[in-house]
């Protein structure tokens, strides 16, 4: 899965390729924002927030595929991925 980085917070797209239904992964994380990521050696627990207005459009500009959006007839959802507060 394709992400960036918005300072230590990770940015993931359900664009699922520009298909016309959310990828399965971002109904889950809907259902349950608590998920465990691997980005190369590390393995950390992060929250899903799913982003709205200003911050999503601002982080929508850091995808690489804006032609995505408009094959899939909808809203690609942007998703930040953050670390619990300890």
């Amino acid at each position: 899965m394709m992400y960036c980085r918005d300072g230590d917070r990770l940015v993931v797209f359900a664009s699922n390729a520009g298909a016309p239904a959310h990828p399965g992964w971002y109904r889950n994380l809907v259902a349950r924002p608590e998920a465990i990521v691997e980005v190369g050696r590390d393995t950390f627990e992060v929250n899903a927030v799913i982003t709205t207005g200003e911050e999503r459009e601002r982080l929508w500009s850091l995808f690489p595929f804006p032609e995505h959006q408009e094959r899939a007839g909808r809203q690609i959802p942007v998703v930040v991925l953050e670390r619990p507060a300890t």
